[in-house]
Order: structure tokens, then C-alpha cells, then sequence
């Protein structure tokens, strides 16, 4: 998943950053209302994590320039801001959940994935494609019943599949959600981890569309 981080404090945003990308995640920050806008505008997120106190503007104008150009991206307010009118306006403005400073970074992570659920329509956590169960909310991974280990990378490339059966994504689009800003790129790392999760899920359970990308069988014959 990617993530855009709105946070002007530092030690808040570097301690938020480190934690979601051990999670997995790809985690692109910027600290001010008007680099929100602008990154917003033109690129695409999984979710939003969103202060309101901001240099340069007021997250609530950001969340509401969102919500005004039909952008349904998820989005979590982070705020020290807890009074009920705030909690209310911050909702009204088009949040999905609203987080009061400071928070437990578990709490955090159970509202994301309650937001990603309901966004993708979703209302059990578990998913499950031809044996293979997949468990967001402990990331716990089994085959046939028996449990799998993976790494948060391995881990992330499974999810990105597992959320879309039969959908084929290129190796563009899983780099997109896997790397931030800044994170360097091996030339060959999709196929890495690819190659790691069938040895562990079984070789065909990921499928390769010669030069176009990778997804998971649903019957319908894509490629050899």
C-alpha cells in the first residue's frame, strides 16, 4: 500500500514513517497544506493520514479540495484537535476516521485497515484465493492450514494480489505501491519476491503475462 503522510511535526512523522514501512508499506511525506495539494493533484495514494494544524493552510482545506474534485481516497485526520465541533467538522469535511493525539500506534493500525476494508468494500479482514488465507489485521499467511512466513516486502506483493484475483498488474504498479519517495529500486526486485512467494504458495499460484505483469489465476487462461 502507499501512503501519503501530512505532518509538519518531524519527530512525529519520522516515528509514524518508520512504523508503517516496517509494516510494508510505502509511505511518501510531505509537512505543509500546500505540498499536500499539489502532490494530491497529480499522484495517487491508497490512503491519506492527514493533520489539520499546518504550515501554508489548514488540512481541512486539503481534505476538502480532495473530497471537491470527487478524489474518494481514504482518508484518517491525525490531530491534537479533540473537541466534538472539531471532530464533527473534520467528518463533515469527508474524513473516514478521526485519530486524536497522541494515539497507539496499534489503534492506528486497526483504523487503517478498518478504512481499507470499507473502502474496498470489504467486511471481513480475511482474504483467501485457492488455499492460500491472508490475514491483514496479524499478517499471518497460511497454505492449505499451515502457516507461511514471509517478509513485509513478500508480504505486501501477496496483498497488492490477493485484493484484485485475475487483475494482471505490472511491475510498474507494484513497485508504485511498494516504494516512497526516495527509496531506491533494484531493477529486478518484483521478480524477487515473486519468485520467493511461489517457492513458499506453490509455483503456479502467481501467473506471469509475458511482458505486460503478474496475477493471480481465477480460471480464465491469461498465459502459460
Amino acid at each position: 500500500m502507499r501512503f501519503l503522510l501530512v505532518e509538519d511535526d518531524r519527530m512525529i512523522g519520522d516515528s509514524l514513517r518508520a512504523a508503517l514501512r516496517m509494516e510494508g508499506h510505502a509511505v511518501d511525506w510531505v509537512r505543509d497544506a500546500s505540498a499536500a495539494q499539489g502532490t494530491l493533484a497529480s499522484e495517487r495514494f491508497d490512503l491519506v493520514l492527514l493533520d489539520l494544524g499546518l504550515p501554508q493552510g489548514n488540512g481541512l482545506d486539503v481534505l476538502r479540495g480532495l473530497r471537491g474534485r470527487g478524489d474518494a481516497t481514504p482518508v484518517i485526520v491525525l490531530t491534537a484537535r479533540d473537541g466534538p465541533g472539531d471532530r464533527v467538522a473534520g467528518l463533515d469535511a469527508g474524513a473516514d476516521d478521526y485519530l486524536v493525539k497522541p494515539f497507539d500506534l496499534d489503534e492506528l493500525g486497526a483504523r487503517i485497515r478498518a478504512v481499507l476494508r470499507r473502502q474496498a468494500g470489504r467486511a471481513m479482514p480475511l482474504l483467501a484465493h485457492r488455499g492460500v488465507s491472508l490475514e491483514p489485521a496479524t499478517r499471518q499467511v497460511q497454505r492449505d492450514g499451515q502457516p507461511v512466513l514471509l517478509s513485509a516486502r513478500e508480504y505486501a506483493v501477496l496483498e497488492l494480489l490477493m485484493q484484485r484475483p485475475g487483475a494482471v498488474l505490472s511491475r510498474a504498479q507494484i513497485e508504485d505501491r511498494l516504494y516512497g519517495w526516495g527509496e531506491e529500486i533494484e531493477s529486478n526486485a518484483v521478480s524477487v519476491y515473486v519468485h520467493q512467494l511461489r517457492k513458499k504458495l506453490g509455483a503456479d499460484f502467481i501467473r506471469s503475462m509475458r511482458g505486460v505483469g503478474y496475477f493471480l489465476d481465477t480460471g480464465k487462461d491469461k498465459s502459460a
